[in-house]
């Protein structure tokens, strides 16, 4: 008597799965084997990025240390008004890349400058130019002081030596005389900039110093007083 046995396949089996994890059965990795190896292949980039901020940042260190063209010249330690004599405690020694065109005074020629007039206002940290001190000639060519004898509330509590204001020309206040309207070829109204302010002591009154044309000064000097005010303006305006 002979027995027949009939093998049947195993249809649980995955197909492929004799082959091992490495025989492909038709689908995809698995997304997590595409990641790590994507992981693996990015490594070297994020290396050669860290390298070229190293690098970057190693530039901009030698670059800041070294000087350059660099040259020592004269700047202003504190602000100055026009028409104030320079000090040594005025000035110190900035080196600044300076370009050919443009003029400024050397570190070395301090002792000539000391001593001499300054012929604009400049503020601190301002690079001393040669145009912006005098030979001790003041006002400039072409310019004059004039005083303003003034009362409270006819000029700002702010305005300083230094200031740009107008002067203004403001007639019939009471208690003045009574002045001549300037003539249609004279303006009432006249650009200037305050050199000192002084409040005499025991007195109700500022005077405050002007530089202006020398035409402009003479018309405010023929204003009796009490007919003048004072506006702070911008720097340059009018």
């Amino acid at each position: 008597m002979s027995t027949t046995i009939t093998t049947q396949p195993d249809t649980n089996r995955p197909l492929g799965s004799t082959g091992g994890p490495w025989v492909s059965d038709g689908k995809k990795p698995p997304a997590s084997w595409l990641r790590g190896g994507g992981r693996r292949r990015s490594v070297p980039h994020l290396l050669l990025g860290a390298l070229l901020v190293l690098v970057c940042a190693a530039v901009s260190v030698v670059m800041s240390l070294n000087p350059g063209n660099r040259e020592p010249v004269l700047a202003l330690a504190q602000s100055v008004s026009v028409g104030r004599v320079l000090t040594a405690q005025d000035l110190k020694q900035v080196n600044v890349a300076v370009d050919s065109g443009v003029s400024v005074v050397d570190a070395s020629q301090a002792a000539s400058v000391v001593g001499k007039t300054m012929s604009t206002s400049l503020s601190a940290g301002a690079l001393l130019t040669p145009d912006t001190v005098g030979a001790g000639g003041f006002p400039a060519p072409g310019q004059a002081l004039a005083a303003l004898s003034l009362k409270s509330g006819q000029f700002p509590p702010e305005v300083a030596a230094g200031s740009h204001v107008s002067v203004v020309f403001v007639p019939g206040q009471a208690g003045a005389a009574v002045a001549s309207p300037p003539t249609p070829d004279q303006s009432t109204v006249w650009p200037a900039v305050v050199t000192s302010v002084t409040a005499p002591p025991n007195q109700e009154i500022t005077v405050i110093s002007v530089e202006l044309g020398e035409d402009a000064a003479r018309q405010i000097a023929a204003v009796p007083a009490g007919q003048l005010s004072v506006v702070m303006v911008s720097g340059g305006g009018r």
